[in-house]
């Protein structure tokens, strides 16, 4: 009888404890480039929560940074990520070049699987005292560049063809003149990191330099850590920057995580994780919530797409493939 009381007992108890509480735990693995760490903290938890409500499930995430084409090398190679949330298309590309993605994976997401965007800005001293105004001053005698490496990151890709569209206009499409004004600026460089992370540790942290060429959200994070040290001056010409996302085909139908995963870059798009992305100093594609930031962002600035030269796999061969433009241009 006693027994029988109990189970009866246990029995209701288990109708009337939330399913959830003993659903499984599902794990993903993002793997990322550099400025996004922030972001993705902040987004991680909201997806949890999400995730939780909408199946019950606990989900864990594992976040992976890096400087983006070395990141896409790592996941090519072998490290195991669910999804890749990488700097510029070409590197998801070269993941599906190496069978781990499908074809056509840049129509799975909206906006060319871009849930939010950049550009390119400097970031300088308190007070401008080398009186940076656009890239014509990054060649002059006596300043001090710091960017990362083209062929390590996907940002400082981003910034060489950023400073690539304004000589564009500026010498009306002829190329001599172009290269020789990036060979000027890069021969300005002081220190050439891995990745966007570094390099803002070499100015911000190590002092080196006098002007950093980065992400918008990057140097809008070392204006909030270091909020009487440095200014951001933004360019006349920069780069409409599209970091791109995908599901790792091969990794999630192995692991069984497609569901989570796709769900996990879908999420990016709704109006809760817009807002992180904003607050984080990326641009939402979510046009609304994008000039509720107004004030952040300058929407005035001309920016180029990178389509206009080809796209990436074009820019790629032309600019950083080895005995390309800028294997040409940056001879140390």
């Amino acid at each position: 009888m006693i027994r029988k009381i109990f189970a009866l007992s246990l029995a209701a108890v288990l109708a009337l404890t939330p399913v959830q509480a003993f659903g499984k735990t599902v794990s993903i693995t993002n793997v990322s480039y550099d400025p996004t760490r922030e972001m993705f903290e902040q987004y991680n938890k909201i997806f949890e929560e999400h995730w939780k409500e909408k199946t019950g499930e606990a989900v864990e995430i594992t976040q992976s940074h890096g400087g983006s084409g070395k990141q896409a090398l790592e996941v090519a190679n072998g490290l195991d990520a669910d999804v890749v949330t990488l700097a510029l298309e070409y590197d998801i590309e070269s993941i599906e070049n190496a069978g781990l993605i499908k074809a056509g994976w840049i129509d799975n997401f909206d906006n060319d699987s871009s849930p939010y965007t950049s550009t390119i800005v400097f970031l300088v001293k308190k007070g401008n005292p080398k009186k940076i105004q656009d890239w014509d001053d990054l060649t002059r005698d006596g300043v001090g560049v710091v960017t990362p490496n083209p062929k390590t990151s996907g940002g400082a890709r981003w910034n060489y063809m950023a400073a690539w569209a304004y000589a564009d206009k500026k010498y009306n499409g002829n190329e001599t003149q172009m290269k020789d004004f990036i060979r000027k600026l890069y021969q300005n460089v002081v220190v050439l990191d891995s990745g966007a992370r570094g390099a803002t540790t070499s100015f911000v942290e190590n002092e080196q330099g006098d002007v950093l060429v980065a992400w918008e959200n990057e140097a809008y994070l070392s204006m909030r850590d270091y909020p009487d040290e440095y200014e951001i001056v933004t360019p006349s010409v920069s780069i409409l920057a599209q970091p791109t996302v995908a599901v790792v085909d091969e990794v999630v139908d192995y692991r069984d995580t497609r569901e989570v995963a796709t769900e996990y870059l879908n999420y990016l798009y709704s109006d809760e994780a817009q807002e992180i992305e904003a607050e984080n100093y990326f641009r939402p594609t979510n046009e609304k919530i994008l000039k509720k930031h107004r004030d952040v962002f300058n929407l005035s600035v001309d920016l180029v797409n990178i389509s206009e030269y080809g796209g990436w796999d074009e820019v790629q061969k032309k600019h950083f493939a080895d005995g390309g433009i800028f294997d040409e241009i940056y001879e140390r």
